[in-house]
């Protein structure tokens, strides 16, 4: 009878039980808890370069035996506030040990100089088909207008011929090319920010309809090439090629450039859907779509600074030879960087 009271009071006794090992378990681990939390708050308020080499080997040491006592902690079903303390600890250091290794600051800066020309040198074929659409397109739209000047508003909108067209004269047209420079709010801030929204959008439609086989991508860059052959024609009606080219190479050789990367970025959209290769179609646009995604971003830079340049410096430069020249500067800038940007063993790659 003494002994089946005994067990029958025996179950009274496991809460106390668990207390006491939650207690225990506490007291086994809690200095290495805290040395995890005091090494995670630093880098958490500076970074990881403040480390010495000995905290930065004691880190992922100190992270997995966090990680075994939150697990531990789970089975057993210890207090709810120690769990949620090991689970916000675990991420922390998790973000610190597994997180990116650069700030946004040096993730951009490696972007720009490394990333950024390697990809489109990886694509050179693209933008070389990007262009020769944009090329017959320029050729088309030269000719159709060269052959009637009142095709001119057949292919340019109002919007963008700014009253001009067949019944424009020579002088009208001069005085657009040599107009003086309106100021800098003018120029700087509303006209540029306007060519930057316009031309972005012209970018990302060029890139993002990829997808449908590269066929709007194609009559885009088509497109482009007959307004400007359009406007080439224009200017040549009244023998004014080579002011219209020189005012026009200031901000085009970016511009243009810009245009063509997106398209370019369009086309290898394009190829994995139609070629996939070895791999599945979805994975083959996973892992070329996110490289062409990124030219596609780095050229809205270069639509920010085209605009900054047709918005002002086009009209600030107004000797014909001036222009050819800084258009020629920036071609060759441009030509450098996606030549040879990137190459070496920049952020311990290779290329």
């Amino acid at each position: 009878m003494i002994m089946n009271e005994f067990w029958l009071d025996k179950p009274q006794l496991k809460e106390p039980r668990l207390t006491l090992r939650s207690a225990e378990f506490r007291k086994g681990r809690e200095q290495a808890w805290q040395r995890l939390d005091e090494i995670v708050e630093r880098v958490e308020k500076e970074s990881i370069s403040v480390l010495s080499a000995e905290e930065a080997q004691e880190l992922p040491m100190l992270y997995s035996a966090a990680m075994s006592s939150l697990s531990i902690a789970r089975t057993i079903v210890l207090d709810r506030n120690l769990l949620l303390y090991l689970e916000n600890l675990t991420l922390r250091a998790y973000l610190i040990v597994y997180g990116p290794r650069y700030g946004i600051s040096l993730c951009l800066r490696k972007f720009f100089q490394r990333d950024f020309p390697r990809s489109v040198r990886k694509m050179s074929l693209h933008l070389l088909t990007a262009l020769a659409a944009l090329l017959v397109g320029i050729a088309a739209g030269y000719a159709f207008v060269r052959s009637d000047i009142n095709n001119f508003h057949l292919l340019v909108s109002e919007q963008l011929a700014k009253g001009r067209g067949a019944a424009s004269t020579a002088s009208d047209l001069r005085n657009i090319i040599f107009s003086p420079w309106p100021g800098f709010v003018s120029t700087f801030i509303e006209f540029a920010s306007f060519l930057f929204q316009h031309n972005t959008m012209v970018g990302i439609f060029s890139f993002g309809l990829g997808f449908m086989l590269g066929i709007p991508t194609f009559a885009l860059l088509a497109y482009n090439g007959l307004v400007l052959g359009a406007f080439a024609a224009l200017y040549a009606e009244h023998s004014l090629t080579v002011e219209f080219i020189g005012w026009l190479s200031i901000h085009g050789v970016t511009e243009i450039l810009a245009i063509l990367l997106c398209g370019a970025a369009g086309l290898v959209v394009a190829e994995k859907v139609l070629f996939p290769g070895s791999l599945p179609r979805l994975e083959s646009l996973a892992l070329h779509g996110r490289e062409a995604a990124s030219v596609a971003a780095g050229s809205i830079s270069l639509f920010f600074i085209a605009g900054i340049l047709e918005g002002g410096f086009r009209q600030l430069i107004d000797y014909t030879l001036l222009r050819y020249a800084f258009a020629l500067m920036t071609a060759f800038l441009w030509f450098y960087y996606f030549g040879f940007a990137g190459k070496g063993n920049n952020y311990g790659d290779a290329d």
